[in-house]
C-alpha cells in the first residue's frame, strides 16, 4: 500500500434481475466494504465503486418470463438492491448502472478505440437461429441435453447439473427457449478480442509478477493460460445492451462480459471529474473484489482489454472468494434456496452487524463454506454478546457507577496492566497486516482477540471486589479497560460499522483514527491513550442482544417450507415431452423386430438395485432378458405378464448374464417406469406393427 497514493476499490456488479442474498454478500460486498472502511480509517484516498449490471441475456429472460420490458426489470431490481446495500451499511461512493447514458458513451468509446486501432478480429461463424422467432439465439436462449451427463435442461453455455462449460452446438436435441422450436444454424458476423495475442504478456504479468495473488485466483489463471487462450467474441446478436458503434452492426450489442467491467470506469466518471487519476495514474492501486466465477473475466479478459486500450492502469490485486452454501446445500435463486438480504433486514431490524460478523467469521476465502442459522445464533450469543458486548457493558457501567461516567486517572501501572495495554498495539498490527493481505477472517479474529483480552483482564482483576479496599487500584483498572474499549471501537469499525458508531457515541468521540493505536511498549508514556482522563462516557443499553431459539426455528422452518415447495412443484409439474429425435427411414424402422412375449420367470440380479433377470417365451424360443426395472416391479409382479420386446437386438452380457433382447417400457416425468403390454391377451410371438 505504501507505494500508492490512492486506491480504487471495485466490487463485482450484481445482475439487476433479482435481489441480493448472503452468498453475494460473503463473496464480494462484505470483504470489499471491510477493506474500504479500513483504508478510510487510515486516511487513505480511496474510492469504492459498484453498480447494477443491467445488460445480458439473464435480464431479457427475466423480462420475457414476466411479460415486461428489460428496462422495467432493471429499474425495479436496481432500486431494490441499491436500497438493500444502503440499509445493510455497504458504503459505496457510488452505485451506478450500466443502462445509464454515461455508461453507454464510455463503453462505446472504449470499443471504438480498440476497433479503430485494429485490435479486433472480424469473423463469421455459424450460430443457432430460431426461424419462428426470427432471431439468433444467445447461449441462455438454448436448452438441450448435456453430452456429458445427459441432463436434459442444460443451457447453451453450461450444464447446471454437472457444471461443465458448453457451447450451443454441443447440446443434443437443442431447442429455443423463446418458441420451443428446433433451431437451425446460420452465419453471423462478430468481432473478437484475440486473447491469444496477449498470452505471453499475461503469462509474465500474472504468473511471474503477481505470485502474491490468492492461490485460487493464481491457480485458475494459470490453468487458463496453460490451456492456451483463444479469441473471444465481444459482440452478440441481441436487442438489449450497448449497440455496437460501427456501421453494419444493426441488431448487435456489446457482449455483457466486455460491457460490464467498463461499468467500473463509467461509474467513476459519474462520481468525480477527476476520474482519470483513479484509472490512468500509476500511483493508483486498483483492487477488484469478485467471486470465483468472475476470476477469468477480471484477471485475464479485462486486463487484456485495458492493455489493448493502452492508457489505463491494471489491477494490482483481485482477491476473489469461493462460494457460500446454505444449510449444507448450494444457494440457488431458481429454487429460492437462499437467505435474501431484504428479508433479513425485515426480520432482524437493527442487526445488520450480526450478519456482517457471521459472514466475515465464516467467509469462504480459500474454499466453499456453509452458513447455518444455528451457527449464526451461536456466534451472536457466544461471541458478540458474551465476549464483546459483555466487556464493553461492564467497562462502561462500572465507570458510570464508580465515577459518574468520568474516565479516571490511572495510578502506577503494574506488569499485568502494561501487558493488557500492549495488546492494543499488537492487535492493531496483526489486524492491519491481515487486512492488507485480504485475510478477513484472520483480521476479525485478531480484533476480537482484544475483546477477549479485555474480558479476561476484568475477570482477573475483579474491580467490583477491590472497590471497597483499594480504590486507587480500581481507577487504574478502569482506565486500562476504557483504553481497550476505545481501541475496540477503532479495530472493529470496518467489520461492525453500525455498532462501533454507537460505541464511539457512548465514548464521546468520533475522531479516533486507525494509526492512533500504533503506539506500544507497556509504559504510561508510550501506550495508546485514546481517551483522556476526565472525559465522560455513558452507555445507553446493550451493544448486542441474545437471539432466542424460536427466532432461529422460524428461519429454519421457512427454508424447509421452501424446500418442500420446490419438491412438490417438481413432482407436480406437467411433463414436457422429450423433443422428437431425428427422422429415420422406413426401412430402418422395419428392421426392428418387435414382438409380444410372456414372462415365465423373474428374479433379482445379485448385487444390483435396478436389474431383473427375466425368462420369456417369445413364441419362437425361450430366452433371457436383463431389464432395469427392479425399482418399479417386484419379480412376482411380472411373472405371467405379456410384455413387448425388441427381439432382434444383438445379445450382450450384463453382469455376466447374456441378455437377448429389450423389454419396452414408458418413463414419465418423475422417472417412473411402466411396462408396455398389449391391452388384450395375444399369442406369444405376435409381431408389433
Amino acid at each position: 500500500m505504501s507505494d500508492f497514493k490512492r486506491v480504487l476499490v471495485t466490487s463485482a456488479l450484481p445482475y439487476a434481475n433479482g435481489p441480493l442474498h448472503i452468498g453475494h454478500m460473503a463473496g464480494v460486498y462484505v470483504p470489499s466494504d471491510i477493506y474500504t472502511r479500513y483504508l478510510r480509517l487510515k486516511g487513505v484516498d480511496v474510492l469504492s465503486v459498484c453498480g447494477s449490471d443491467e445488460h445480458g441475456v439473464p435480464i431479457t429472460l427475466k423480462a420475457r418470463s414476466e411479460g415486461v420490458t428489460p428496462q422495467e426489470v432493471v429499474d425495479r431490481y436496481h432500486e431494490i438492491n441499491k436500497r438493500a446495500f444502503e440499509e445493510f451499511g455497504i458504503a459505496f461512493d457510488i452505485y451506478a448502472r450500466t443502462s445509464s447514458p454515461v455508461h453507454h458513451e464510455t463503453a462505446s468509446a472504449f470499443f471504438r478505440k480498440l476497433y479503430d486501432a485494429g485490435e479486433f478480429v472480424e469473423k463469421s461463424s455459424m450460430q443457432l437461429y430460431d426461424e419462428e422467432a426470427e432471431c439468433f439465439l444467445a447461449d441462455r436462449y438454448i436448452t438441450g441435453t448435456c453430452p456429458h451427463c445427459g441432463y436434459d435442461k442444460a443451457y447453451g453455455d453450461q450444464c447446471e447439473s454437472c457444471g461443465t462449460s458448453l457451447s450451443p452446438t454441443e447440446l443434443k436435441n437443442p431447442r429455443s427457449t423463446i418458441s420451443g422450436a428446433k433451431p437451425v444454424t446460420r452465419e453471423t458476423l462478430h468481432w473478437f478480442l484475440p486473447l491469444d495475442r496477449y498470452e505471453g504478456w499475461l503469462r509474465e504479468w500474472i504468473l511471474e509478477e503477481h505470485k502474491e495473488w490468492k492461490s485460487n485466483v493464481y491457480g485458475q489463471c494459470k490453468s487458463w493460460i496453460d490451456q492456451g487462450l483463444q479469441p473471444r467474441a465481444v459482440s452478440r446478436d441481441l436487442d438489449w445492451g450497448v449497440p455496437v458503434p460501427v456501421e453494419g452492426a444493426d441488431g448487435k450489442v456489446l457482449y455483457v462480459w466486455f460491457d460490464a467491467p467498463i461499468g467500473y470506469i463509467s461509474a467513476t466518471r459519474e462520481l468525480t471529474p477527476d476520474w482519470e487519476k483513479y484509472w490512468k495514474d500509476k500511483d493508483t492501486r486498483l483492487v477488484h473484489f469478485i467471486g470465483k466465477d468472475n476470476i477469468v473475466f477480471h484477471c485475464i479478459i479485462f486486463p487484456a482489454m485495458l492493455r489493448a486500450e493502452g492508457s489505463f492502469i491494471l489491477p494490482d490485486n483481485v482477491p476473489a472468494n469461493e462460494f457460500l452454501n446454505l444449510e449444507g446445500d448450494k444457494i440457488s435463486t431458481s429454487r429460492n434456496w437462499a437467505v435474501w438480504l431484504h428479508e433479513y433486514l425485515e426480520d432482524f431490524p437493527g442487526k445488520q452487524d450480526v450478519l456482517r460478523y457471521m459472514l466475515c467469521a465464516g467467509m469462504p476465502e480459500a474454499k466453499d463454506n456453509d452458513f447455518t442459522w444455528k451457527e449464526f445464533q451461536a456466534r451472536n450469543n457466544n461471541e458478540l454478546v458474551a465476549v464483546l458486548g459483555n466487556f464493553v457493558n461492564r467497562a462502561l457501567v462500572l465507570t458510570s457507577k464508580y465515577y459518574q461516567g468520568a474516565v479516571p486517572s490511572p495510578g502506577e501501572l503494574n506488569d499485568y496492566d502494561r501487558e493488557a495495554l500492549a495488546e492494543i498495539a499488537r492487535s492493531h498490527a496483526a489486524t492491519g497486516a491481515a487486512l492488507e493481505n485480504f485475510r478477513f477472517r484472520e483480521a476479525l479474529k485478531e480484533a476480537m482477540g482484544l475483546a477477549r483480552t479485555g474480558n479476561k483482564y476484568l475477570a482477573d482483576t475483579e474491580p467490583w471486589k477491590l472497590i471497597k479496599s483499594d480504590e486507587e487500584r480500581v481507577r487504574t483498572i478502569m482506565y486500562v479497560s476504557l483504553q481497550i474499549t476505545a481501541a475496540l471501537s477503532v479495530l472493529l469499525e470496518p467489520f461492525l460499522p453500525n455498532t462501533m458508531k454507537v460505541l464511539r457515541q457512548w465514548l464521546g468521540s468520533d475522531s479516533f483514527r486507525w494509526d492512533d493505536l500504533s503506539a506500544g511498549g507497556g509504559t504510561t508514556a508510550d501506550v495508546p491513550r485514546l481517551i483522556e482522563p476526565g472525559s465522560l462516557v455513558a452507555s445507553d443499553g446493550l451493544l448486542f442482544e441474545k437471539i432466542e431459539d424460536d427466532i432461529i426455528e422460524k428461519q429454519i422452518e421457512r427454508l424447509m417450507e421452501r424446500k418442500e415447495s420446490n419438491m412438490e412443484a417438481e413432482a407436480g409439474a406437467e411433463a414436457k415431452p422429450e423433443p422428437a429425435k431425428d427422422n429415420i427411414g422406413y426401412d430402418t424402422f422395419m428392421a426392428s423386430d418387435l414382438r409380444v412375449a410372456t414372462v415365465l420367470e423373474a428374479e433379482r440380479v445379485p448385487k444390483t438395485d435396478r436389474l431383473l433377470k427375466l425368462t420369456v417365451d417369445t413364441g419362437i424360443d425361450t430366452r433371457t432378458i436383463v431389464a432395469g426395472m427392479a425399482e418399479h416391479y417386484k419379480p412376482e409382479d411380472v411373472v405371467g405378464m405379456q410384455v413387448c420386446i425388441v427381439a432382434n437386438l444383438e445379445p450382450r452380457k450384463i453382469r455376466g448374464i447374456e441378455s437377448r433382447g429389450m423389454v419396452l417400457m414408458a418413463e414419465d416425468s418423475s422417472g417412473k417406469l411402466t411396462l408396455v403390454s398389449p391391452i388384450a391377451a395375444t399369442g406369444n410371438g405376435s409381431i408389433i406393427k
